[in-house]
């Protein structure tokens, strides 16, 4: 199962492990990581999934779709060149070791 860490705003840092196909916005969920609030479910309609991806793993995902895109022009922190979100960003076994930072808000 693929290992992610999930770094705060304040610095502090959790990493979870989950298994291959579930969504990084599950994997936070499920191991009720605070930062996260995926408001609509990760039907990626709502932007409150927004994380940004350390650089080095941005390469590993695949590029964002025009809806992914749309919804990151609606996040309540700065919008960056490495912001997803974490909805949409499925997990397999070439992103174990996957970091990723939560912005200081979702709402």
């Amino acid at each position: 199962m693929p290992k992610v860490t999930f770094i705060h705003d304040d610095g502090r840092e959790e990493t979870v492990e989950a298994p291959v196909g579930t969504s990084l916005m599950m994997a936070a969920m499920q191991n009720s990581v605070d930062g996260i609030e995926a408001e609509c479910g990760g039907c990626c309609m709502c932007a409150t999934c927004h994380v940004y991806v350390e650089e080095e793993h941005l390469s590993k995902l695949a590029e964002p779709e025009e809806l992914e895109l749309e919804m990151l022009e609606e996040t309540a922190a700065e919008r960056r060149p490495n912001s997803r979100l974490s909805c949409q960003i499925p997990l397999k076994d070439e992103l174990d070791g996957l970091v990723v930072r939560l912005p200081e808000r979702q709402v």
